[in-house]
């Protein structure tokens, strides 16, 4: 099975996250540091819906400027277009499988798509 996650090294939750999958045989992992290369808006806008969730609720709050700009309050295309500027407003670890998408926190909820 391949498991992309879109991770952050310098955050434990998707350090440990990167653990769990690295230690089962059966995953080849693909690791994308979104600081770096970050997803587009239609990748997102596809990730947060294959998770069941709101761009809104995949929002990072901590340690960004989000609430400054109004963004939890913002519709879902303001926030899509926000973090496709400026990824760090990405909540991580997202995790892609072929059964589905999880934002891993805490890091054990990526074994419901393995």
């Amino acid at each position: 099975m391949k498991a992309t996650i879109f991770h952050n090294p310098k955050c434990g939750t998707s350090r440990k996250t990167l653990a769990i999958l690295e230690n089962l045989s059966k995953v080849d992992v693909e690791v994308v540091e979104y600081l770096k290369d970050p997803p587009s808006r239609e990748k997102l806008a596809q990730l947060f819906k294959d998770a069941g969730m709101t761009p809104n609720e995949g929002l990072r709050l901590r340690g960004t400027d989000a609430e400054e700009r109004g963004l939890p309050d913002a519709d879902a295309d303001e926030v899509l277009d926000a973090m496709a500027a400026d990824p760090i407003l990405i909540n991580r670890p997202l995790v892609e499988t072929e059964k589905g998408v999880r934002l891993c926190r805490p890091q054990d909820t990526v074994l419901e798509i393995l």
